[in-house]
């Protein structure tokens, strides 16, 4: 909903005197890579990414993989407390938490079965079924829902021919809504596995998913 007036037509870190172009800031070059077995210990908990391509039969924690749970463990007085980032990294790994993936996670922190399904069925950011390979979350709280969040939801829905919740038959992207993406100065916020898309409008939507047809991430 590109002509509503209040829309923020700037983008998140164009503030203060810098040179930078808004592709040189968000582009891969400038960012660089996330090593999959989580780099320095501290920072290895606090991601991980939702990738496009997922494996829902893979090892569950494997090669870098296991190099950056076993880092994860070390940033914890206890397992438990480790549940979450745990939980979030067998996601990465497996696109989703099935009942099966949280009872080896139990088994692996030495929790209860039922604890562990408790915790991932309270959050929302764990995937309890499969999805697809672009997550797309439409944030349709207060700020984009004056922005247009609605018609960017609808438009996202048309394109890829689903419904709320399910996968396009090509298996490319899966639609949901979500509560708030704390993008609130740059509406309609949408996220895309790990990405952020700001000032969203239902315009932009076929070029969204063309960009990422073609680059496959």
């Amino acid at each position: 909903m590109s002509d509503v007036p209040f829309r923020n037509p700037g983008w998140a870190g164009n503030t203060g005197e810098f040179d930078l172009s808004e592709e040189q800031v968000r582009g891969e070059d400038f960012v660089g890579a996330r090593p999959l077995e989580g780099g320095h210990p501290a920072g290895a908990s606090s991601y991980p990414y939702m990738l496009a391509d997922k494996n829902p039969d893979a090892p569950l924690f494997d090669g870098p993989y296991q190099a950056r749970y076993e880092k994860i463990l070390t940033r914890y007085p206890d397992t438990r407390a480790a549940l979450l980032p745990v939980l979030g990294l067998a996601q990465e790994v497996r696109g989703h938490v099935s009942p099966g993936t949280m009872n080896e996670v139990a088994a692996l922190l030495e929790l209860p079965d039922a604890y562990v399904r408790g915790v991932a069925t309270f959050y929302t950011m764990y995937n309890k079924a499969p999805v697809g390979r672009f997550l797309i979350q439409v944030c349709t709280n207060i700020s984009c829902n004056l922005c247009g969040a609605d018609e960017v939801m609808k438009a996202f829905l048309d394109e890829t021919g689903t419904e709320m919740g399910e996968t396009s038959d090509d298996g490319d992207f899966t639609v949901v809504e979500a509560e708030c993406l704390a993008g609130c100065g740059f509406p309609t916020c949408v996220q895309i596995n790990s990405r952020y898309y700001e000032n969203v409008g239902a315009d932009d939507v076929p070029r969204i998913l063309e960009h990422l047809k073609a680059r496959g991430e």
